[in-house]
């Protein structure tokens, strides 16, 4: 027996478990079980016990537990496949490499600290201690096409999944950066594999890193602090179990509508939108110009003007609302 099992046991109950049932179905004794309780409670977990009525798990673990998150995953795609380290290099190079190996739809990696995190055209992603790091693995059965616009839908989700958790307004600075009050709050990464033989395919890893409880200080020692923030510097308080969970939720969701919903998910899309409407500096391929940002298509790319009235249409790249890069001390 170890304390994952105990957890597991809890966390799958609303109400107390008795000792005596704890130890039958853990093969030990209740001397055993008495024991390990007293070991989480020396480390936070909020456990009750009653003399009649035995041992209850009050509410979210102090750390991010993947034996708690399981308890409340039951029958969704990601049962039985959440994975929770302290510390990684990447939750996405991780699930990738699960992905490689045959891990199923729904696999979740997760952490709170990424060593090498990543984030589009090759940049590095500050994953500093405080922040929630996590991945998901999908396999939709969709044409390649379709996936195109899959990081746009993710960005919906993301952002709800933070308004729910929270209360925190979020807003979607095009295409896939969390805003918060004009500070970056949330990256996301979508990686896709195709399948070699056809070219069909094979899985998307979905990365989202959302900044929870990082300080200013943290921020300023990383060169960051007139461009990102945190929950907690915006004085959002969301214990990082409950966020995850919030946010693999709404990824369920979402990868049960997608594509059929594409409407819905472009019309939540262009509603918390903070590019569209402003003046904007472009960098698209090798070319840089300022220009107005008109509308998100159905594709979810951004139709902008440029200076001499002529319509482009940005599919990826970077789109930087002027107005953030002053305050960010371009200039």
């Amino acid at each position: 027996m170890d304390q994952k099992q105990i957890i597991a046991l809890l966390s799958s109950r609303s109400g107390y478990v008795s000792g005596q049932e704890m130890s039958q179905t853990l093969g030990v004794t209740r001397g055993a079980v008495w024991k390990e309780i007293t070991a989480l409670r020396e480390q936070g977990w909020p456990i009750t016990s009653s003399t009649r009525l035995g041992y209850r798990l009050e509410g979210p673990p102090p750390v991010l537990s993947a034996s708690y998150l399981e308890s409340q995953l039951v029958d969704t795609i990601s049962s039985g496949h959440i994975h929770v380290f302290d510390r990684v290099d990447s939750t996405n190079t991780q699930l990738k490499a699960m992905a490689a190996q045959g891990a199923p739809h729904g696999t979740v990696v997760a952490a709170l600290e990424q060593t090498a995190g990543r984030g589009t055209r090759g940049r590095t992603f500050s994953s500093p201690p405080g922040g929630l790091y996590l991945s998901l693995l999908l396999r939709p059965q969709v044409e390649l096409s379709q996936l195109f616009s899959l990081t746009g839908w993710v960005a919906v989700a993301v952002r709800q999944a933070i308004e729910d958790a929270c209360g925190a307004p979020a807003s979607i600075k095009w295409l896939n950066d969390i805003y918060l009050h004009d500070r970056k709050l949330c990256g996301i990464l979508t990686e896709l594999s195709l399948l070699g033989e056809s070219s069909e395919p094979d899985y998307v890893v979905v990365g989202v890193g959302i900044n929870m409880v990082q300080t200013a200080q943290a921020f300023q020692a990383l060169g960051l602090e007139h461009i990102a923030t945190s929950l907690a510097l915006e004085g959002y308080s969301v214990e990082p179990n409950h966020m995850a969970l919030t946010l693999i939720h709404a990824l369920h969701a979402m990868a049960q509508q997608f594509p059929q919903h594409q409407e819905e998910y472009l019309q939540a899309y262009t509603s918390h939108c903070l590019t569209l409407g402003q003046h904007v500096e472009v960098e698209a391929g090798n070319q840089t110009y300022s220009a107005t940002a008109r509308a998100v298509l159905p594709d979810f790319s951004l139709e902008v003007m440029d200076g001499q009235g002529i319509a482009h249409t940005v599919s990826s790249g970077r789109v930087t609302p002027l107005y953030l890069l002053h305050q960010e001390g371009q200039p």
